[in-house]
């Protein structure tokens, strides 16, 4: 009976709820926007590209409704602007997915001063500017039973050293987990949990450089990983759905990775 009650309780469903992914027409944002697209989800996403934003959400609205809102989250001003237009296109808002990130390879000897204030604007000081200003919608969402839900994208990066010579972006998605246990003590009285996922490799732009295509993957970045394959978007969306669906709601200040192990067993 218990497993009959759990089954027909639509523990992913998410119909009627809505959701801004920042960074969500491509790579892992995407497949995180077709995850809740799926499952009942009206959703919203940003890109840098106003061309390849309304491509994307386009090509989405075969899943679901998918609104396109063209942003530069470089700067506080530009996080605050995005949260005007997606109150006046959607309104509220159930899910919040921080996924926008920035990274800057460089060796040590000659890696820029300016590989820093961008890093960190983006990756950390947007994120918690996109909290802040939406701190109304999320409110007006949640319930203690069903709160709303803050999920920031975090890296294997910023837990365990990866000799990726990418200082800035270590260290801001480092910071970016840190943030989200602080946010999800403040929050938790308002009925908003907050938490992170953090992917480990996964078949994007970020890791392009380390295969061929999605079939040839460098084998020293496999023989790295113990499940020993890159992450593919159900992984990713499957964990989102998790956390924003029924059965999470009593999972904050999580950080989960999704990365085929390389946290959990290094």
């Amino acid at each position: 009976m218990a497993h009959q009650a759990f089954a027909s309780a639509g523990l992913f469903d998410l119909t009627g709820k809505t959701a801004l992914v920042t960074g969500g027409a491509q790579g892992l944002g995407r497949m995180i926007a077709e995850g809740l697209l799926s499952a009942g989800a009206t959703v919203a996403i940003t890109s840098r590209k106003a061309d390849v934003c309304e491509a994307a959400a386009a090509e989405m609205a075969a899943l679901g409704r998918c609104i396109a809102l063209p942003a530069d989250l470089s700067t506080p001003e530009a996080a605050v602007e995005l949260v005007q237009r997606y109150r006046a296109a959607v309104g509220p808002c159930h899910i919040l997915i921080n996924n926008a990130g920035k990274t800057w390879g460089g060796e040590i000897d000659t890696f820029p001063d300016k590989a820093w204030p961008s890093v960190m604007a983006v990756n950390v000081q947007t994120p918690f500017t996109m909290v802040r200003e939406l701190l109304p919608e999320l409110e007006g969402a949640g319930t203690p039973d069903d709160p709303a839900r803050v999920i920031n994208i975090g890296s294997v990066a910023g837990m365990k050293t990866e000799r990726l010579h990418a200082y800035s972006y270590s260290a801001s998605k480092a910071a970016v987990h840190m943030m989200t246990r602080d946010l999800a003590g403040d929050l938790a009285a308002r009925n908003i949990t907050v938490n992170a996922v953090i992917p480990g490799f996964f078949p994007t732009k970020m890791t392009a450089h380390l295969r061929d295509d999605d079939e040839q993957v460098d084998p020293a970045l496999l023989s790295h990983i113990p499940l020993r394959r890159l992450g593919s978007p159900r992984d990713i969306a499957a964990v989102i759905l998790f956390l924003c669906g029924k059965g999470g709601g009593y999972v904050t200040g999580a950080q989960i990775p999704v990365d085929g192990g390389i946290v959990g067993c290094g």
